[in-house]
């Protein structure tokens, strides 16, 4: 066990002492004697990238539709004014209330039952966000679906069928309104092709370099004089070049 640890102390110490030898200089070169299959790898996952965004990604859209809850007609003073801390403080206790109530069943159901949509509740549920935005009293409803016109229908109806069914019927308010229709989207939110190429690329570049710092530390070839210096911690006093002794001046035997 102890062995064990000693001999991973020293492949970390060695490893860091190898990293700390390479410098600006090292790492450059041995990026660019290695840049066809850079370029390579890099080219490889922006194939994969414009394959994954134009053939394998479905495009979806998305519709939103918001909800006010204003002053209610029903609370006047005894001068005929509306009072608003008392409209105020009790919109803002039903807000989150409301976003809970518009994704139940008993909305969903009577949303599907008035488009005639072949969906089930679970589907809406999933494909339906509520929320309340902060210090406000206005509610937001997003509706995504691999249709456009479907999800603006959606999202208009679920608003309509929660201020008849739930505002009035329920709680007998009538100061619930549609502040924005949903409108149908012509593009899909889900699909950037150019943010998702990019992304490819920037992960195919981090994987080359990965690659090439793996493939050096696992090359034990001698290069250069350098190398020998680092290796063996010994001074090259000097060098021979390489000849070809087996060719004469003229390109002659």
């Amino acid at each position: 066990m102890i062995k064990s640890l000693k001999l991973m102390l020293k492949s970390k110490v060695e490893g860091k002492r190898v990293m700390e030898e390479l410098d600006l200089k090292d790492l450059f070169n041995i990026f660019w004697s290695k840049k066809s299959q850079i370029l390579l790898i890099i080219a490889i996952f922006i194939v994969i990238g414009f394959m994954y965004s134009y053939i394998f990604l479905t495009p979806k859209y998305q519709a939103s539709t918001s909800i006010l809850l204003a002053k209610s007609n029903t609370s006047q003073s005894s001068d005929g004014t509306t009072i608003t801390a008392n409209d105020l403080t009790l919109n803002q206790k039903l807000v989150s209330t409301y976003s809970e109530l518009l994704k139940t069943e008993t909305v969903l159901n009577q949303v599907i039952s008035n488009l005639g949509i072949n969906k089930t509740v679970e589907d809406l549920q999933q494909n339906i966000s509520v929320s309340a935005k902060d210090d406000t009293e206005i509610i937001e409803i997003k509706v995504v679906d691999v249709d456009a016109k479907e999800a603006q229908k959606i999202a208009n109806e679920t608003a309509q069928v929660f201020i008849s069914k739930i505002a009035k019927e329920y709680y007998n308010m009538d100061n619930v309104y549609v502040v924005d229709e949903a409108k149908e989207e012509k593009a899909p939110y889900n699909i950037n092709h150019v943010k998702d190429l990019a992304i490819f690329a920037i992960i195919g570049f981090v994987i080359a370099g990965i690659y090439v710092l793996i493939l050096n530390m696992l090359d034990t070839t001698v290069k250069s004089k350098e190398d020998v210096e680092k290796k063996l911690n010994l001074t090259v006093l000097t060098t021979m070049p390489l000849c070809n002794f087996g060719q004469t001046k003229g390109g002659k035997r």
